[in-house]
């Protein structure tokens, strides 16, 4: 785990073209915490560092048992933060740790056998990158969720990655098994009309799925766009076919 995990954080870093070298790192056995400077590099991490992260977690794992296997909670917090004598000092390093402690990420992981990763934004991220529109992630793709630790209480926001808006009620260690969450854990669940009926050929969602896998080609739904230019298209998803008989 000590030698796997830097790598495994380090090759997600250059994959989303982000520096390590700049980040303040506090190595503790199995986790870490980083301390990035201010610059604007917010929504990148929550876009392309986690979806590199998920990446890499699955490019590890497929080349090991199951007994061996790497699954990692992550948290993701902003504030000022003070370069003590041994680590860091402030507020948000307090609030950083008692997110990545917290009982969603390891419910989250619990329900999801198939994950390898939990993500877990405080409220501050999640309204300044998800909720901003400054990022390709959508807002019901997380759940809110309330986080009761030691002293700590917050609003968060958790995802699973690969998963989407996590499907299962969760409870607190320390509130005597009330519910943490604000709403129940619903896929999608900002969405205001009924997921459509699936067509012939579509492959319907069980009750255990997260999302659909539609297999039907459908040149109906299909949306053309023509670009001039550089294009960030970070998220997107590209078809490419013949124009030939």
């Amino acid at each position: 785990m000590q030698h796997d995990l830097p790598r495994i954080l380090d090759g997600a870093a250059r994959s989303a073209g982000l520096s390590r070298s700049e980040w303040h790192i506090q190595c503790k056995g199995d986790e870490q915490l980083a301390v990035l400077p201010m610059s604007g590099d917010q929504p990148r991490l929550v876009d392309d560092y986690f979806r590199h992260l998920v990446s890499e977690l699955r490019h590890h794992n497929e080349q090991r048992i199951p007994e061996a296997r790497m699954r990692l909670r992550a948290a993701m917090h902003q504030g000022p933060v003070e370069l003590a004598d041994n680590g860091f000092a402030g507020t948000a390093v307090v609030v950083t740790a008692r997110l990545l402690n917290s009982r969603p990420l390891y419910d989250a992981l619990d329900a999801y056998a198939a994950a390898d990763l939990a993500l877990l934004l405080s409220d501050e991220v999640f309204r300044s990158t998800v909720a901003g529109g400054h990022t390709m992630q959508r807002v019901s793709d997380f759940s809110r969720v309330t986080v009761r630790l030691k002293e700590h209480e917050s609003t968060a926001w958790l995802t699973v990655p690969t998963i989407g808006a996590p499907l299962a009620v969760t409870e607190d260690r320390e509130s005597g098994g009330r519910p943490v969450g604000d709403r129940p854990y619903r896929a999608s669940a900002d969405r205001s009309a009924p997921a459509p009926e699936p067509d012939e050929g579509d492959v319907e969602p069980s009750r255990n799925s997260a999302s659909a896998v539609r297999d039907a080609y459908r040149a109906e739904r299909m949306n053309v766009t023509h670009m001039n230019g550089p294009v960030d298209a970070r998220g997107a998803v590209f078809g490419f076919g013949s124009t030939g008989v």
